[in-house]
């Protein structure tokens, strides 16, 4: 009977024990475990990260680092870490918190108004895990240029604005493919078929919109923009855009962060194929990334005579269009004046 009695109460402290380390362990996984204010953070997890990287990378986000690695090691994240973006929740517990890491999202990426090659890498590579060496090595590949018909003029002209969606983690030659793909995507049967009619490439047409971008703000107005440089090619005159006199001295210079608000005629001297003063034709390559509101305005003018065009003084932001280069000159004559009133230098 004693015997029993022993057994009976070492049963009962060997059930409660295990209650007890039960509920701590239970406590341990799912009790709120996360130590920042927001609504939620993002998490980056480099590529080729280790555990220890992992635990370095979440500590000011978890409570008590304890329960997370154990949770860790009990799910074998451990062994299994993913590099990606990651987001942690307020109130997350251990356990929410390794599934969460098991789970990458996506990044919305976006690169619009960008006017060289190398700023629109930078900028991308604000966004996503590669630097912009990556990414400026992987598109002027060679082989990659052959096969998709650029260069290093135009390379530029892969990138069609617009918000794409990407794992934090892709890799630059993946980066590359999807814009070739989105590239591809783009210039559909209807748009190529424009752009022939109007005898021009679709690396052409993006040339030409990058200077009608250039030259207007207002999408409402870069047809009309788009027919005067079409009237203007038809007819085999030279373009003479000022915002390609403006890329040609940037270019020359190596400087791209200076500000040129006036063109002068010793601008008009510098001897570069996107020197539109110069030479005729459409410049090698896109002196801009050109909104999709300029290409489509390129492959669908607005029909008219006008053959010159400049800036409004009475109706700013817009553009004041002529047929002759005496009406023009009256046009001109009117804005030099408001220029130099204004102290524009």
């Amino acid at each position: 009977m004693k015997l029993r009695k022993i057994i009976g109460i070492f049963s009962l402290v060997v059930i409660t024990a295990a209650s007890v380390y039960g509920y701590k362990i239970y406590k341990d996984i799912f009790s709120p475990n996360t130590a920042f204010s927001d609504s939620k953070v993002a998490i980056y997890i480099p590529t080729g990260s280790l555990y220890a990287d992992v635990e370095q990378i979440v500590k000011p986000y978890v409570e008590n680092m304890d329960r997370f690695r154990m949770v860790a090691e009990k799910k074998s994240y451990v062994r299994n870490v993913k590099a990606g973006k990651f987001v942690f929740k307020n109130g997350m517990n251990s356990n929410d918190i390794i599934n969460s890491l098991r789970q990458p999202v996506t990044v919305n990426i976006s690169f619009n108004n960008q006017e060289t090659f190398a700023k629109t890498v930078g900028r991308i590579a604000e966004q996503i895990e590669p630097d912009s060496l990556a990414l400026y090595t992987a598109f002027t590949d060679k082989q990659f240029m052959e096969e998709n018909g650029f260069n290093e003029d135009n390379i530029l002209s892969i990138f069609i604005p617009n918000t794409y969606e990407f794992f934090w983690d892709v890799s630059p030659n993946k980066f590359r493919e999807r814009m070739a793909k989105e590239y591809r995507k783009f210039w559909n049967e209807e748009r190529v078929a424009k752009a022939e009619a109007l005898g021009l490439t679709p690396l052409q047409v993006i040339a030409l919109a990058s200077i009608v971008h250039k030259e207007t703000v207002k999408a409402d107005e870069r047809p009309r923009v788009a027919g005067v440089y079409l009237n203007r090619i038809k007819k085999g005159m030279k373009l003479e855009a000022d915002p390609t006199v403006i890329y040609a001295v940037k270019k020359q210079s190596g400087d791209f962060d200076q500000v040129i608000k006036r063109v002068y005629f010793k601008h008009l001297e510098v001897d570069s194929p996107y020197n539109t003063y110069m030479y005729t034709g459409i410049p090698p390559g896109p002196i801009a990334m050109p909104d999709i509101s300029a290409i489509d305005a390129v492959l669908n003018p607005e029909q008219h005579n006008y053959i010159y065009f400049c800036a409004s003084v009475t109706n700013f932001g817009y553009h004041e269009f002529a047929v002759t280069a005496a009406q023009h000159a009256v046009n001109r004559q009117k804005y030099v004046a408001w220029v130099n009133k204004m102290g524009i230098k």
